[in-house]
Formats: C-alpha cells, sequence, structure tokens
C-alpha cells in the first residue's frame, strides 16, 4: 500500500466521524425534546452515533480501493447512510419509541448530505495532489506496446484517477527493439511480471491486450501475486463498454461479462423527462435574473436580436429550432463561409479561438456558457434534455458514418460528456466517442455526475470559445 494511502484512509474516518458527532450534537440537540425525556434524548443520540459509524464500516466505504475516484465511494456512503435510518426506523418501531423519529427523518438525512460534502471536498484535496504528481498509486502495465501506449497516454490526461505506469512488460521485454514505451521504461517479459510486481512494490498490475495472454496464464498470475499487496485489473478491449450495461456473471464456472442492451424507453427514461422538465423550469426561475442582464447587454452591445434561432437535429433525426442568446454580429452566418479557411474546430465542426465575428458581450457569455441559457426552453418543450449528446447541424448530421448516427438515437442535451471533458478543446473523434458512450451507458447516476462537473467546468470557462 503506498504511503499516503493509509493517512487519507484516516483523514476520511476522521471526517466521516467528527461530522457524524457535530450532526448528532448540533441538529439532534435542536430536534429532541429537553426536560424528563433528556436521558432517553442522549441515549438515541449515542445510538444515533454508533448505528452509523458501523453502518458506514460494515457498507465498506471506508476501503481503500473506493476512496479517491469514482462514485463508488458516494454510492457505499450513501447505501450506509440508508442503512442507518432504516435500522433506526425498525428499531423505534418495535420498541415504540416515537421520539426517534427526529433522528430518523432530519438528524441522518441531514448526516449523509454534510459527509458527502466532506468526502467531496477530501477528493478535491487529493485531486489537486495528483495534478502535480503526488498521491499516485505506482502501476504496472503489461501487455501489448500499442495497448500500454494507450493506457498510459489515459493515465496521463486524467490524472484524478491516481494511476501512474511506473513500469511496463511486454512479449518480448528488454529484447524489444524499444526499451521504453512513452517514456516509460520495459523492465521485462510477461513471463516475469509477478516476479517484477514483488521486486517493485506495485500498487496496480493493469493487464492490457496481448496474444500471450490466456485464461490459464491469467489465472496463474492471479495465484502468483497473491500477498504482494498488488490489484490485478484486465482491460475489456473488445468493445468500450462500462457502467450499468456491464456485469461479471458466472456460467458453467466460466467467468463471463454480460452486456445487456442501452435502454432507449422504459420507467428510466420517464423519470428523466420529468427530472428534465422540473429541472429546466427550476433553473429557468433561478437563472430569469442572469438572463434579463445578458439580453439589455446585447440590445446595448450591437444591432440585431437578442436571440439567435437555429435549426438543429435532434431524436430521430427530426429537425428543431434551438435558441441561445446571439453572441455575434447579425451577417455572422454569411461571414462564414468568407473564415472557411480559418476553421480550427474538428471533424464536422467550425470553430475559432479568436472568431472576429463575436462580440464584446458574446464573447463573456460564449466564455461563462450563458448563452445557452435559453436553451432550457428547448428543454421545456421535449426537443432537449439537460444531459445528453451535442445537438448537431442538418450539415453536420448529414456527414455522419453509420456508428456517428447512433448519436441520435437519444434527445440532445444542454450539456454533456464533451461538456465537461473540454467542449471545443476535444478532437473530433474524441467528441464522438464521448457521446457514444453516454448513449451506450447512459444512467441517472451519470446524469446527476454530468451535472455537477458542469458546473465546474463552466465557471473555470474550459474549452469554451
Amino acid at each position: 500500500m503506498a504511503s499516503w494511502e493509509p493517512r487519507y484512509r484516516r483523514l476520511v474516518i476522521a471526517s466521516d466521524v467528527s461530522v457524524t458527532l457535530l450532526t448528532a450534537v448540533g441538529v439532534g440537540g435542536w430536534v429532541s425534546v429537553s426536560g424528563a425525556a433528556l436521558f432517553k434524548d442522549l441515549t438515541l443520540g449515542f445510538l444515533t452515533v454508533a448505528v452509523v459509524l458501523v453502518s458506514i464500516a460494515t457498507n465498506r466505504a471506508w476501503h481503500p480501493v473506493a476512496l479517491g475516484q469514482g462514485a463508488e465511494e458516494y454510492v457505499r456512503l450513501g447505501r450506509g447512510m440508508f442503512a442507518a435510518a432504516v435500522t433506526l426506523a425498525l428499531a423505534g418501531l418495535a420498541t415504540g419509541v416515537v421520539s426517534a423519529r427526529p433522528w430518523v427523518f432530519v438528524v441522518v438525512p441531514v448526516n449523509a448530505l454534510l459527509a458527502l460534502l466532506a468526502r467531496y471536498l477530501l477528493r478535491q484535496y487529493l485531486h489537486k495532489a495528483r495534478r502535480v504528481g503526488e498521491c499516485l498509486l505506482p502501476v504496472m502495465a503489461a501487455g501489448g506496446p500499442e495497448t500500454v501506449s494507450d493506457l498510459i497516454r489515459r493515465t496521463q490526461q486524467n490524472s484524478h484517477i491516481g494511476w501512474k505506469v511506473a513500469a511496463v512488460c511486454t512479449a518480448g521485454g528488454t529484447g524489444d527493439p524499444v526499451d521504453e514505451i512513452d517514456g516509460v521504461s520495459v523492465v521485462g517479459r510477461l513471463d516475469e511480471l509477478a516476479d517484477h510486481v514483488r521486486r517493485g512494490g506495485y500498487r496496480i498490475v493493469a493487464i492490457t491486450a496481448d496474444s500471450y495472454w490466456t485464461p490459464r496464464r491469467l489465472q496463474q498470475l492471479a495465484w502468483r501475486l497473491e500477498g504482494s499487496g498488488a490489484e490485478m485489473v484486465v482491460a475489456p478491449t473488445l468493445m468500450e463498454v462500462a457502467g450499468p450495461r456491464l456485469h461479471v456473471t458466472g456460467v458453467l464456472g466460466m467467468p463471463l461479462l454480460r452486456v445487456s442492451a442501452p435502454t432507449f424507453t422504459g420507467m428510466r427514461r420517464v423519470v428523466k423527462g420529468v427530472v428534465d422538465r422540473v429541472g429546466a423550469v427550476v433553473l429557468l426561475l433561478m437563472a430569469l435574473p442572469v438572463m434579463t442582464i445578458a439580453a439589455v447587454a446585447i440590445a446595448a452591445d450591437s444591432r440585431g436580436p437578442v436571440f439567435y434561432r437555429q435549426r438543429r437535429v435532434g431524436k430521430g433525426g427530426r429537425e428543431f429550432t434551438i435558441l441561445k442568446f446571439r453572441t455575434m454580429v447579425r451577417d455572422a452566418d454569411r461571414l462564414r463561409n468568407e473564415l472557411a479557411a480559418a476553421n480550427e474546430g474538428a471533424g464536422v465542426l467550425f470553430k475559432m479561438r479568436k472568431d472576429p465575428r463575436v462580440t464584446r458581450v458574446g464573447a463573456v457569455l460564449r466564455r461563462y456558457s450563458l448563452d445557452e441559457l435559453p436553451q432550457l426552453l428547448n428543454v421545456l418543450s421535449g426537443a432537449m434534455s439537460l444531459v445528453g449528446p451535442r445537438p448537431p447541424l442538418p450539415e453536420e448530421s448529414a456527414k455522419y458514418e453509420p456508428d456517428m448516427r447512433r448519436r441520435l438515437l437519444v434527445k440532445p442535451g444542454l450539456t454533456g460528456l464533451w461538456q465537461v471533458s473540454g467542449r471545443s478543446d476535444l478532437s473530433w473523434e474524441e467528441a464522438v466517442r464521448l457521446d457514444l458512450r453516454y448513449v451506450e451507458d447512459w444512467s441517472l447516476a451519470m446524469d446527476a455526475m454530468i451535472l455537477w462537473k458542469t458546473f465546474r467546468a463552466v465557471l473555470g470557462g474550459q474549452g469554451a470559445y
């Protein structure tokens, strides 16, 4: 285990314990009764603290594997808090203690929210350290040079994951024509992997595709790594599917990856539609002052309408009119052909970092994505969703390859994976890959994660021009 991991784990545990105690004292003291029932309230307080902490522990919310990245940490913490609330509710029902209700319906939910916030703040501290090369898990990558190179690039681009490929084993080992891959040293052959892992103290052993790997060899490697403290992960390289569609099952003693079909209808989609419309109404009410100021600024800055209307392609290839605040001069569409040679956009997109058609007010609106606020009306009408693929222009969608057209199986979104992953800074291939990943692996939890990250991306102005 890396030296920073026990310290971070102790910090997380101390955070959960402190939040639970403070919530029990503060919120619990506010909802409890006084006088003759004081002893009973103190008992309920101690019981709540004990049940919450035991429930968090039994749901493995303090396990090192779950800490620092991914949604699993929050899922385990939430599951622990829910289990604690159910336990206290059943105990109160069984004993007839009516005064337990405020602890179940007020104290524990507040505790859960504060604990999640504390975990989030700790994670931001961890991610900040990882961006400067600290608090990283040393990784031994083992596989073919191309797949190992892809893993190295991905870990470098996503430092928040916490992986640093420190060494590589390949089929040829040091006998290969090159002794390093993307700056990482090749230290040996694949059949020597376990020995190198034990000597080097690597935390992760990442297995990537290579013809050397067979089920038998992977099984033997897992046996040889037992007791080394290293966690073995195997990349399923046959397809890029993750999330709720991917399941591990055993059939006739064989471990199989079961991939369920993507869902484009059903109750979850109904829930998504309700969330879209309710969320659009709430966000419109919250954004109304900002939208009013933006409209006045646009009208005062340049001649032309306040709103810009444009045809876009939605679900099933049906066209609709998208609404945005006007950020360019009035004849911007006509001037686009004259600027074609200066296009910096990826693929079929037209983008310029310093587009001369953008007005002074428009530059500010674009930097913070305020020009897209009127699209909440498109969400309210049902043409768009809060989260989804980027809505393409008709001329863009006409050039789509068959795989790209899968983006049109769902409603386009006001934000999406492309928005929180760099926006205009992305390559065309990466933007398409992210949109297809969303279509294939969509879930309500993914939508919540994207919405949360959107606020951070927008405030930072990342990739916006």
